[in-house]
């Protein structure tokens, strides 16, 4: 489950309340758009009390096409950072449903 809430109009600045499960806990991550350029990259970046995330889009035009790359990374801070290798499992899982939701999701435009 992923529930986004947006302020802004998507450009730099734009805020994102990004809600999801992980590990059958709710977590919420406040994204802010620190790069964009259409058609070509955006960049953002979010946080909470206990990860900083890092996420990259970028879009290439392949014959009558368009190549996605989305790279996430995950920074923890606090005592959970000491957490961070034994999530990888999860994290892994995580990244594999994104993949597939995203594909399901740009082959319905």
């Amino acid at each position: 489950m992923v529930t986004v809430n947006r302020q802004g109009d998507g450009g730099v600045g734009t805020t994102y309340l990004n809600t999801s499960k992980f590990l059958g806990r709710e977590t919420q991550l406040t994204y802010i758009v620190r790069d964009f350029i259409p058609s070509k990259r955006v960049h953002l970046c979010g946080e909470n009390k206990t990860v900083i995330a890092v996420d990259t889009m970028t879009f290439r035009t392949v014959d009558a096409a368009t190549e996605v790359t989305y790279t996430a990374e995950f920074t923890f801070k606090g005592p959970s950072r000491l957490l961070a290798p034994l999530l990888r499992p999860a994290f892994d899982r995580l990244g594999a449903e994104a993949e597939i939701g995203m594909h399901n999701a740009l082959n319905r435009l």
